[in-house]
């Protein structure tokens, strides 16, 4: 079968599923935003209890990271995943999710080359290219002052 690139790019629109992107984007912003709501509702509990506002922060973080990290293991956070899309991905619970499923993935590999070795395969270059662009923001700040 030979096609002329319109023609395969008519084909491809003609099979392709048509995403509703409106809708995609509101409920990543609602997902998204009720993740951060949370967040902050945490922040204020521990606040409440006690903790200087640093270490309600702190405390916060840690929670949500679990949470993300529990959640990815019953299977719920990836079911909130395709539902709500990037807007579960932006906040502190995308990290979490990106680092406990490939370990959950590969742990019939073994603990050393399974979890051990693909725990950081999604994250790894955001941790990467993120430390990178500090380090580089960095020099150009102090060259600049």
């Amino acid at each position: 079968m030979k096609m002329t690139n319109k023609e395969y790019q008519k084909y491809v629109d003609e099979i392709s599923p048509k995403t509703r992107m409106p809708m995609r984007l509101i409920c990543a912003f609602l997902v998204g935003g009720a993740i951060c709501t949370l967040g902050q509702v945490l922040r204020d509990m521990y606040e409440h209890f006690g903790l200087e506002p640093e270490a309600a922060g702190s405390a916060s973080s840690i929670s949500l990271v679990f949470l993300a990290a529990f959640f990815t293991a019953l299977g719920l956070y990836d079911n909130l995943a395709k539902y709500a899309g990037a807007g579960t991905l932006v906040p502190i619970t995308g990290f979490s999710n990106s680092m406990v499923s490939p370990a959950m993935e590969f742990k019939s590999e073994g603990m050393i080359t399974g979890v051990a070795a693909k725990m950081f395969t999604i994250s790894g270059p955001v941790l990467v290219y993120g430390i990178s662009a500090s380090v580089l923001y960095g020099i150009v700040l102090t060259v600049l002052r």
